[in-house]
């Protein structure tokens, strides 16, 4: 894809502007480190043009320092590009609202987180959705991928949709517009150094 040119211009009857306004949905998969980044970058991108972003980070912990977190909240708050939300099913996802002692497991946890996503979607709540480590309830079989499937090919409007994760689905990666498999070639860990501040966080 030199340039930005298309290789193939399918016959399809749509103009090119059609095209270029289609929904994305793009996987970032793989055992390589960024992942994650990747997807926060696309979602700076997303603010910038003014659209509205939903983060749903699915798998890790409340606890666990996102540095993209603070930097895009900051953003959506400062009104100069889009809205961002973000949630965390390790803090129990913001939109539930339960006792300490009606703990969800991890499984209820992620089936609950997608059951929202499918709600934003139907509603068209976010332009931009990152679904963080969602490839996971996939391959643990906490979430249908069929049915994953079905809800993306029909949402409505122009939303664009990036999953990160290792282990996606095969059906997935055929399915979606944009596939990025991270390798790794080398990493700190392989000398025993541990992650640092800036570069892991």
């Amino acid at each position: 894809m030199p340039k930005g040119v298309a290789e193939n211009v399918p016959d399809d009857g749509l103009t090119t502007r059609q095209r270029r306004t289609q929904p994305i949905t793009a996987v970032h998969t793989g055992p390589g480190k960024g992942k994650s980044t990747a997807a926060f970058g696309m979602a700076l991108r997303a603010w910038n043009q003014g659209w509205s972003v939903g983060v749903f980070q699915f798998v890790k912990s409340a606890k666990w320092k996102v540095g993209e977190e603070n930097a895009l909240r900051v953003l959506g708050a400062s009104g100069e590009g889009g809205a961002v939300d973000w949630h965390k099913m390790g803090s129990g996802w913001s939109w539930l609202q339960r006792s300490a002692e009606m703990e969800m497991s991890s499984e209820e946890a992620a089936k609950e987180g997608w059951e929202q996503v499918k709600r934003d979607l139907a509603a068209e709540t976010y332009r931009f959705y990152v679904l963080d480590e969602f490839t996971y309830p996939m391959h643990w079989g906490w979430v249908d991928v069929e049915e994953v499937l079905a809800v993306l090919k029909d949402r409505p409007g122009s939303q664009h949709v990036v999953i990160t994760g290792r282990y996606a689905p095969e059906q997935l990666t055929d399915f979606a517009d944009l596939v990025t498999e991270m390798t790794k070639v080398k990493h700190p860990m392989d000398a025993g150094r541990k992650g640092q501040r800036g570069i892991e966080w």
